[in-house]
C-alpha cells in the first residue's frame, strides 16, 4: 500500500489486499469530456441566438421563378437586404411558383397586410428602362410596406414594379373613362406640359361600362388639382383644320408613343378648393371637350327620316342653330306597313344645358306662364313655330352627314305628343335632299326631250348645208371672183378719170364755180324780192340818193328815261 498523502508504500498486514488509488487519472478523463460539452454548449447557444435573431418566414407567389435562386436571391428595401430566398417550389396545380423567404428580425414589419413584393429585373418599355443594375448583380425581390400592422405570411407577388412606393409625397386620384385608349401603367400626367405624375393602375368597372384609372400626382404639384379641375387624354396628336390653317397639338413625343394624361382648371370663374386625396374625376377624350361648359342632364330623343341617311354615323353631332348640343347614338331601320317604306329611326343624346342662357330663359318663361318646364313640353312650343330636324351635309368631300335642328318658316303642320316617350322630334328633308329631287326632276325633263329626232334633223340639215357649200365653192365663188376683178378694173378707170390733172376734173371745177355764182345771184334776187315784191309788176326802181349823216344825239340820263 502507499500512503494517501505521501504516496509511499505501506507494509501489508492483516491479510488485506492492496488497493490502488487512481484519483489523478479520473481528473484527466473529466477534462477530456469537457471539450465536446463546451462545443455542444456553443452550438446550442448559436442555435438559440439564431432562433432569437431569426425573423418571420413568408411565402410569395409568382407566375415564374425566372432569375430567382435558393439561398442566394436577396430581398431588398431601398437597396438594404432584409431577407433571403430560402426555398422555391412549384404549386400543386403547376400554375405558379411558391417562394419561401426568410426575413430578418428587423424586417418584421414586412410580414404585414398590404406589403408588396416584386422581382426586380431589367425591363425595357415605352415608359423607360428599369433594373439596369441587375445585369451584373442578378435579380432580387423588391419590397414595399404598407400602413397595416396585421400579420400576414402569404403574399401575391407583383408581375411589374409598382409605379409609386409607399410614403411618397403626393396624392392619388381616380379617373373614369369610356375606354383605356393608349394609356398604360407608367403613362405620364402633365400640367401645362410639365410632367407632374403618372398612371399607377387601371381596372375595368364592375358593370363593364367603363374603365377606372388611378393616377398619382407628385407633391407639390398636387395642390393644383381642385374640385373643378378637368382631366383629358393627351395621347397621340391632335390635328385640326380651320380658318386659321392647320394646327397640330401634342403634349410631348412620349405621349405619342406611351400615352399620357393632362389636366388644367376650366376658364372663367370656378371653385378653387383643393381636391382631397382619392377624389374622382371624369377623363375626357380631348381638351376641347374637357374645357367645354358642363353638359348637365342628358336627354334621349328620337327622329324618323324617310330618306336615305348614307353618310350619317354613330357619334355624328346634333346641332341646334349651329350649336353642338348632342350626338347620334343609334341608327335603326323600321318598316311602315301603310306606306310600304323603310324609315330610318335615329336616336340621339342631347344636353340642353349646352345652350346656356337660352335654355335658362326658356325654363324661366315656362314657369312664369305656369306651363310644364319639362323639355318635351318646351320642345312642343318650338315645334309649333317650325322646329324640324334635318340631315345635312357636313363635308362635301367625304359626304358625312350631321343632324341639324332649325326653324323652317313654311314647314307643314305636324302632330306632336309631348307625353310620348322617348321624345320624338319631327323631321324635314334636308337641303341636299331637295337638291337631289330638283336634279332628278331636271333629269326627268331632259329625258322627255326627243334628242334622237333632233339629231336626225340636224344630220339632214348638215347634209343640205354641205351640198350648198359645195355648190358655192364650185360655181358661186369663181363667178364672184371674176366680178370682183371687173369691179377692180372699173374702180381703176374711175380713179384715172377723176384724177386732178384729168380734163374731166378741170371741167368739173369750172362747172362748180359757175353754179356757185348762179346761186349767189339767185340769193341776191331773193333778198330783193323779199323787200320789194312790187318789183315783179313795176320793175326795179332806181336806188335813192343817200342822205347826209345827222349828228349823234346826247345819251339820255337815267332820270329822263321812259318807263317801259
Amino acid at each position: 500500500m502507499t500512503d494517501e498523502k505521501s504516496g509511499a508504500p505501506q507494509p501489508m498486514g492483516g491479510g488485506e489486499l492492496p488497493r490502488t488509488v487512481v484519483r489523478k487519472r479520473r481528473t484527466n478523463a473529466s477534462l477530456i469530456w469537457l471539450v465536446p460539452i463546451l462545443a455542444a454548449v456553443v452550438g446550442v447557444s448559436l442555435v438559440v441566438n439564431s432562433w432569437l435573431q431569426a425573423g418571420p418566414g413568408i411565402t410569395i407567389t409568382f407566375q415564374s421563378a425566372q432569375g430567382l435562386a435558393e439561398g442566394k436571391t436577396p430581398v431588398k428595401y431601398k437597396d438594404v437586404v432584409i431577407g433571403k430566398v430560402d426555398k422555391i417550389r412549384l404549386s400543386g396545380d403547376r400554375s405558379h411558383v411558391l417562394v419561401k423567404v426568410a426575413l430578418d428580425k428587423s424586417a418584421k414589419a414586412f410580414a404585414t397586410r398590404g406589403t408588396r413584393y416584386w422581382v426586380v429585373r431589367p425591363r425595357i418599355g415605352l415608359g423607360g428602362v428599369s433594373g439596369v443594375d441587375t445585369l451584373f448583380s442578378g435579380a432580387y425581390i423588391g419590397a414595399d410596406t404598407g400602413d397595416s400592422s396585421e400579420p400576414e405570411d402569404e403574399f401575391k407577388g407583383l408581375e411589374n414594379p409598382p409605379a409609386v412606393t409607399h410614403g411618397e409625397p403626393g396624392k392619388s386620384y381616380t379617373l373614369h373613362a369610356d375606354d383605356l385608349g393608349s394609356l398604360d401603367i407608367g403613362s405620364a400626367v402633365y400640367f401645362r406640359r410639365i410632367q407632374v405624375g403618372q398612371v399607377v393602375s387601371y381596372q375595368l368597372d364592375k358593370d363593364g361600362q367603363g374603365v377606372s384609372l388611378q393616377v398619382f400626382i407628385d407633391s407639390p404639384y398636387d395642390r393644383f388639382v381642385g374640385t373643378a379641375t378637368r382631366f383629358w387624354n393627351a395621347s397621340g396628336v391632335d390635328v385640326s383644320l380651320g380658318a386659321n390653317g392647320l394646327k397640330l397639338n401634342t403634349q410631348s413625343l412620349a405621349t405619342v408613343l406611351a400615352g399620357g394624361v393632362a389636366f388644367q382648371d376650366p376658364p372663367g370663374p370656378h371653385d378653387t378648393t383643393a381636391a382631397a386625396d382619392g377624389a374622382s374625376f371624369r377623363l375626357f377624350n380631348d381638351v376641347t371637350t374637357a374645357m367645354a361648359p358642363p353638359d348637365g342632364e342628358p336627354h334621349y330623343i328620337r327622329m324618323r327620316f324617310d330618306q336615305s341617311l348614307r353618310g350619317l354615323a354613330v357619334g355624328a353631332p346634333v346641332e341646334f342653330l349651329g350649336v353642338n348640343f348632342g350626338k347620334v347614338v343609334s341608327i335603326r331601320m323600321d318598316y311602315d306597313e301603310k306606306t310600304q317604306r323603310f324609315p330610318l329611326v335615329v336616336g340621339a343624346i342631347v344636353y340642353p344645358d349646352r345652350l346656356g342662357q337660352a335654355h335658362d330663359k326658356l325654363v324661366a318663361l315656362a314657369k312664369q306662364r305656369g306651363d310644364n318646364a319639362d323639355i318635351s313640353h318646351m320642345v312642343g312650343k318650338l315645334v309649333e313655330h317650325g322646329l324640324r330636324a334635318q340631315a345635312r351635309t357636313g363635308n362635301l368631300l367625304t359626304g358625312q352627314l350631321y343632324i341639324a335642328m332649325d326653324f323652317l318658316p313654311h314647314a307643314a303642320k305636324v302632330r306632336y305628343d309631348p307625353d310620348l316617350r322617348p321624345l320624338e322630334i319631327p323631321t324635314a328633308p334636308g337641303s341636299f335632299d331637295k337638291l337631289q329631287e330638283q336634279m332628278a326632276s331636271i333629269v326627268g325633263k331632259l329625258d322627255k326631250i326627243p334628242f334622237d329626232q333632233i339629231g336626225n334633223h340636224l344630220n339632214d340639215s348638215l347634209a343640205s348645208l354641205d351640198a350648198t357649200l359645195k355648190q358655192v365653192n364650185g360655181k358661186t365663188l369663181p363667178s364672184l371672183d371674176e366680178t370682183m376683178r371687173d369691179t377692180r378694173k372699173t374702180l381703176g378707170t374711175a380713179n384715172d378719170t377723176l384724177s386732178s390733172d384729168s380734163p374731166v376734173q378741170q371741167n368739173l371745177g369750172v362747172t362748180l364755180q359757175e353754179v356757185q355764182r348762179t346761186m349767189r345771184s339767185l340769193r341776191v334776187l331773193t333778198d330783193y324780192l323779199g323787200v320789194h315784191p312790187e318789183s315783179l309788176l313795176r320793175g326795179r326802181q332806181a336806188d335813192p340818193v343817200p342822205a347826209a349823216p345827222k349828228p349823234a344825239a346826247a345819251p339820255a340820263t337815267p332820270a329822263h328815261r321812259s318807263q317801259p
